[in-house]
């Protein structure tokens, strides 16, 4: 009975601690290549690996450079669909005679037939969906394509007292669209890979249990 306690105590210890999120290999950030120093000439004005670029601003254009993205993500869709069907028949059979005389029994006629049959369906359809991400997440540049394109990625993970949430970017970046304080806005990265996500008390709150999700799984028949 002890031992059961014990292994009670331990799992709501384990419950008990801060949700760590582990960072994505595929958005880690690049370091940039080692540049070896030029060798130092004493004895002249000017001494190599001292110089400074007066016309060169702070934008991204090397591997390892970092550029902020601002997230501004928004998107609405609206879907309906209604149909309307209506069909209706009918069949009239006029009481047979024979020799000039219907066929009756009891007096009342039995061969005479009358089927009427009315279908009619109506369905409509309603979807509406709204998103919206701000705020802003700093990615490196992985590579440097032909064209001067940049390849970037890169993300941001805040841990909370209860729970965490993520952001993982990645993209292709034009480097005439990267704005003089070396940041860009989300909408303009092409193949445009952006992922929001959280863990914790607050993300298992939202999320529906393995029977709900069963229940509302088309294996289920009903």
């Amino acid at each position: 009975m002890k031992a059961l306690w014990l292994l009670v105590c331990l799992a709501l210890f384990g419950c008990a601690q801060p949700q760590v999120v582990k960072r994505d290999p595929q958005f880690a950030s690049v370091r940039p290549a080692a540049i070896e120093p030029p060798p130092v000439k004493d004895g002249t004005i000017y001494r190599e690996g001292h110089s400074a670029a007066l016309f060169e601003d702070i934008k991204a254009r090397r591997v390892g450079d970092i550029i902020i993205v601002k997230l501004v993500e928004s998107t609405n869709a609206t879907k309906s669909a209604s149909t309307s069907t209506n069909k209706a028949s009918s069949i009239d059979m006029a009481d047979p005679t024979i020799f000039g005389k219907s066929i009756t029994r009891n007096g009342n006629p039995i061969l005479n037939t009358s089927i009427g049959a009315d279908n009619t369906f109506t369905g409509d359809a309603d979807s509406k969906q709204s998103n919206k991400l701000t705020g802003t997440v700093a990615v490196t540049v992985t590579d440097v394509l032909a064209n001067g394109n940049l390849m970037v990625r890169g993300e941001k993970i805040i841990t909370l007292n209860q729970g965490a949430e993520h952001v993982r970017l990645s993209g292709i970046v034009r480097s005439t669209d990267i704005a003089p304080d070396n940041s860009i806005y989300s909408s303009q990265i092409a193949d445009a890979q952006i992922i929001y996500g959280g863990e914790g008390v607050i993300a298992d709150a939202n999320s529906m249990g393995w029977l709900q999700r069963f229940l509302q799984s088309p294996w289920w028949p009903f």
